[in-house]
């Protein structure tokens, strides 16, 4: 799920992600080409408006006027066809993989992202031919309008340029993401800080230097009037100011849309949405910082999944404990009650049914079992063949996990019967002190009971499956409750345990007397 609502791109414009090839390449196209023609447009309004006022000095003659009005339009709709021609032409070749369907290779990758600084160097040798020619054609119609003219057509070149790359980086911005799909950004550390100072460089240091030279061309010239002076500086002022914060614009937003995927993916991760993907589209270390945030949400799914994984296999309370307090083999002495269920017959039902058969009732037993201990804020230890040995007290500390114990015992009894009537079981409850702790080595351990009441649990379960409703507690369960949970139950008979010297009290609930 991609991250921006203004587009995983940064802009509607760039359309979604995952669009086919062909729809890709004909919005790029229109896209890439209105980019271009509206950075040369750019360039002419600058020329217009500084052809007569960037230097001081005297306008051009009627002659001159007539001739430049003709040439310039002609040449800026050759220089704008010829620009779309070599420069579309020039980018698909490094970008035939596109075409093509397949992933690039590093120096194709490289190419593609190299794609704006060639269309940008497309654009410098057409203004800097247009330069030189009108240069030239100044100097062959009105001398003293070189200097002027060269500098205009020259500064209104940075312009184009300068608006050429980030336009067409802007536009690119698909192919790039498409590049750097599956490999981060190899930005050298240095991206950020060499795109800013060029920026500077064309939106201040060029215009800036105009300046300095109307200054020079001023002291130079001494038919300079102040006020004509003082006419071209102000001009070339708000020419460079109006210039000076459209570069700024476009810089701004060229940083801010990877910022800004990356802030709203990280506001979705800290909600607990880590399903999250930036689209990396930028080459330089905020194209790193996309890849890392979509690095980071990937951690964070595995650790996710290995972390429910985990819970599933332990239970949540000991994954809980582990995860936030480590683990330690040994354990602790703690008084607990332990709930044991085993399926009667089940020998003769694996021997009777088809194994998925088999499987797909047992699921259902296990999950009528596992349902009503967590209702009841016990553990499902382990799964011993068919058999359920849960624990109430531990590894939480459970005040009344005595009459949880018994009253998840009955409701364990009471679903069996009505939802998997083909599965009886017997049920067996005891309570008493058992060590709680990790067992095993080092390199492979788990959490346990070890102690009485799970041997008094399991015989009194072997009990429980001769006995009508299947289902028996110690009587010292029942002693040990003080919720209410006790009175539903009675004391049946005393019976020596297998494997036990001493009488055990049996109880079973009232209702299935």
């Amino acid at each position: 799920m991609t991250v921006n609502s203004a587009g995983p791109f940064g802009s509607r414009l760039l359309g979604p992600a995952g669009q086919d090839r062909r729809t890709l390449r004909i919005r790029i196209q229109l896209i890439l080409t209105s980019a271009l023609i509206i950075a040369n447009l750019i360039g002419a309004g600058v020329v217009a408006a500084l052809s007569v006022l960037v230097v001081p000095s005297a306008g051009p003659d009627s002659h001159t006027l007539g001739v430049l009005a003709i040439a310039a339009p002609v040449y800026l709709c050759a220089a704008i066809v010829a620009g779309a021609i070599w420069g579309t032409r020039d980018a698909f070749r490094a970008l035939r993989w596109v075409t093509e369907e397949r992933t690039p290779g590093a120096e194709e990758r490289k190419a593609a992202l190299r794609v704006p600084l060639r269309l940008t160097a497309v654009q410098l040798t057409l203004w800097g031919l247009a330069t030189v020619l009108f240069t030239v054609l100044a100097g062959l119609l009105q001398p003293s309008l070189v200097y002027a003219m060269g500098f205009t057509v020259g500064f209104a070149g940075v312009v184009v340029c300068a608006n050429a790359y980030l336009l067409s980086e802007f536009a690119l911005r698909p192919i790039s993401a498409q590049a750097l799909s599956g490999a981060a950004p190899q930005a050298s550390g240095s991206g950020v800080r060499l795109r800013m100072l060029l920026f500077w460089s064309l939106g201040t240091g060029v215009p800036a230097a105009g300046l300095v030279m109307v200054a020079v061309f001023a002291l130079v010239r001494e038919d300079v009037s102040a006020t004509k002076l003082a006419t071209t500086v102000v001009v070339l002022g708000c020419v460079v100011i109006v210039f000076g914060m459209l570069l700024t614009v476009f810089t701004a937003r060229a940083v801010v849309a990877p910022i800004r995927s990356v802030r709203i993916a990280l506001s979705k991760i800290r909600h607990g949405d880590l399903d999250v993907a930036v689209q990396v589209y930028d080459g330089t270390e905020l194209g790193l910082l996309q890849a890392g945030v979509n690095q980071m949400a990937a951690g964070l799914r595995e650790r996710e999944h290995i972390r429910d994984l985990f819970g599933k296999h332990v239970g949540e309370d000991v994954a809980a404990g582990a995860l936030g307090a480590g683990t330690e083999l040994g354990g602790e002495v703690r008084e607990v009650s332990v709930l044991f269920v085993d399926v009667v017959g089940s020998t003769t039902i694996a021997a009777t049914r088809p194994p998925t058969e088999v499987v797909e009732l047992l699921n259902r037993f296990f999950a009528v079992v596992v349902d009503e201990v967590d209702r009841y804020d016990g553990l499902v230890n382990k799964f011993v063949g068919d058999a359920v040995l849960a624990i109430f007290g531990a590894p939480v500390e459970l005040r009344e996990h005595a009459g949880a114990a018994l009253a998840a015992a009955r409701a364990i009894a009471a679903r069996l019967r009505a939802e998997v009537p083909d599965c009886e079981a017997g049920i067996g409850v005891a309570t008493g002190p058992a060590v709680a702790g990790y067992v095993g080595d080092r390199r492979r351990f788990e959490y346990t009971v070890i102690g009485d009441p799970v041997n008094e649990a399991a015989r009194l379960t072997e009990l429980a499956k001769s006995v009508p409703g299947g289902l028996v507690a110690s009587w010292r369960a029942i002693e040990s409750t003080s919720d209410g949970e006790g009175a539903r139950w009675r004391a049946a008979e005393q019976i020596t345990l297998r494997g036990r010297l001493e009488e055990t009290t049996v109880a079973v609930p009232r209702e299935e007397s």
